[in-house]
């Protein structure tokens, strides 16, 4: 049996003192301080947009921070995906025999507010581990813990988290589909018409050699629980010139590459992160080139202009339409960026955008290595 999740409670981060994450996540892109904890060596932050939630663990003190672990990761990341449960410890014992690591084994904590139940659960995804949380008799703002902040009046511009992409090592895919499907209980997503799970939607080089292979998958309806994307390589790239081979290679192995937070008004989002000081990837400029590309755009409501000025993207047809823009990296390490998306009627993820992101990432990393050799 499956521990089945119902809902995603908060993305946690671990970073050193002093990394801006905190600060960077409220002055570029809109979050606001929603509760925190100090105890233990650990500053705990948590930060919301909307149904967006991130939880900012600053430090690394003698126990593991509360509602996670401590990775003793060597770079600042992702570390962690929490999900509300119906019952944390029937979760982890059905987990558990299905030979799951569970470093954190259910603990009850508790204050004025209520009670909750949490244990942490190693994942198959390299430093990304999993909190399943129990909380029905709680009625405060975070989790028990936590003290309230200053409130404060956000812009507005995301309402939750759309979906969630793991950068994986080449070819594990089809076992990490396995493992969230037997252990959490999501299910494919075909990203194509006919599209073989064990395979996946896959986006070639123009080169001809490498590539992208993406498998998308969902929880059955009912549950708030974002889309989740495995992205790996395909096999024939040039070392070193391939985005998620540079992501593991940075990150020290698999983790959450990104996360796609979804905003009502793109054109707003982009524009804020943008005189906020956030910097925003540029597409190719070909991209908005591209035969029918005006005609598409304008079909969807939008001006060309004003979409290439903000290096928005655009896919979609038969009045579905996606719309989507990533950030640079939120970590000096280059390890883990945003993606502000908007959907009007498109359910899936732009087979184009996707193609696209690809080769501006592309188009990115090389200009970074000819800027090192010319340094």
């Amino acid at each position: 049996m499956a521990a089945l999740a119902r809902r995603l409670c908060h993305i946690a981060f671990h970073v050193p003192v002093g990394q801006p994450l905190a600060q960077d996540l409220q002055r570029l892109y809109g979050f606001q301080p929603l509760a925190v904890r100090e105890a233990d060596g650990w500053w705990q932050l948590a930060l919301r947009s909307g149904d967006a939630v991130f939880l900012v663990n600053e430090g690394s003190g003698p126990r593991d921070p509360l509602y996670g672990v401590d990775p003793h990761h060597a770079v600042p990341s992702a570390t962690n995906l929490c999900f509300d449960v119906d019952d944390a410890g029937a979760s982890v014992r059905a987990l558990a025999a299905r030979g799951c690591s569970v470093p954190v084994p259910p603990v009850s904590v508790r204050d004025v507010q209520g009670t909750a139940i949490y244990a942490v659960v190693s994942s198959p995804a390299g430093n990304l581990s999993l909190t399943l949380l129990e909380r029905s008799s709680f009625c405060g703002p975070f989790l028990p813990g936590f003290g309230p902040v200053p409130s404060a009046t956000g812009p507005g511009w995301v309402t939750h988290v759309d979906h969630l992409t793991l950068a994986c090592t080449p070819g594990s895919s089809p076992t990490l589909m396995r493992w969230f499907h037997d252990c959490l209980g999501f299910r494919h997503l075909p990203l194509s018409p006919g599209e073989d799970p064990e395979l996946g939607f896959e986006v070639a080089a123009e080169s001809g050699h490498g590539g992208l292979r993406l498998t998308a998958l969902q929880t059955p309806p009912g549950r708030t629980i974002p889309t989740l994307l495995l992205a790996e390589s395909l096999p024939g790239a040039a070392s070193g010139h391939d985005q998620v081979e540079q992501f593991l290679a940075r990150n020290r192995g698999p983790g959450l590459q990104h996360v796609g937070l979804y905003t009502p008004n793109i054109m707003e989002a982009t524009e804020g992160v943008a005189v906020a000081g956030g910097q925003l990837l540029t597409p190719p400029k070909a991209y908005y080139q591209q035969p029918g590309k005006e005609k598409q755009i304008l079909a969807a409501g939008h001006k060309p202009s004003l979409l290439a000025r903000q290096g928005i993207l655009l896919d979609g047809d038969k009045g579905k339409f996606l719309l989507q823009v990533f950030t640079k990296s939120l970590f000096a390490e280059d390890t883990f960026f945003l993606e502000l998306i908007q959907r009007q009627g498109a359910t899936g993820f732009g087979q184009g955008n996707i193609r696209a992101l690809w080769q501006s990432v592309q188009e990115q990393a090389a200009r970074d290595q000819e800027a090192l050799k010319m340094a």
